[in-house]
């Protein structure tokens, strides 16, 4: 998935996967948001957002959090009120990460991740193009100048446990 769509205002992030199978541990997929002001866009983020947290102005909030992702539809849910979003907040790097050692999305089943404003979709992806990852990084948000905000819904995979994808999620990439 990728491509750019400008003028966002309020979107929703939702990932599924199926449950392990009987007798191993469970698969727990998390979505993690990473909140990057003007200053430093692509250092240390201003804040991030994952489950058990929501953003201190209440923008990004985790509606949905599955530990194994039993459930129909999709597990997790993420809502971006980009639109009210302080003025110097200028990227949301939004990402996925296994919460399980050694576990790839390979070796997750049913996986899938739908980014949508309204009841449109923006973009839809499996993390097939990923498969060794351990975390991904699948959208960028970033407000020009003059306020609007755009998407670019390209999916890049990371090796790296929970803790250091939070430091790296939202790097620069060539």
């Amino acid at each position: 998935m990728s491509g750019v769509r400008k003028g966002l205002a309020k979107v929703e992030i939702a990932l599924r996967w199926d449950p392990s199978p009987a007798g191993t541990p469970a698969h727990d997929l998390d979505i993690v948001a990473g909140v990057y002001g003007a200053a430093d866009p692509y250092g240390r983020p201003v804040y991030l957002v994952h489950f058990g947290s929501r953003s201190p102005d209440g923008t990004i909030t985790l509606n949905r959090d599955s530990h194994t992702g039993q459930g129909f539809g999709f597990d997790e849910v993420m809502t971006l009120e980009l639109d009210r979003m302080a003025g110097e907040l200028r990227r949301v790097v939004i990402g996925v990460v296994i919460q399980a050692e050694s576990v790839t999305f390979a070796d997750v089943a049913g996986r899938g991740l739908r980014i949508r404003e309204g009841y449109t979709d923006l973009a839809l992806d499996d993390f097939g193009g990923v498969p060794d990852a351990t975390a991904a990084a699948v959208a960028e948000f970033a407000r020009d100048e003059s306020g609007a905000w755009s998407l670019d819904a390209t999916v890049r995979g990371f090796v790296a446990d929970p803790e250091e994808f939070a430091r790296v999620m939202g790097a620069a990439h060539g």
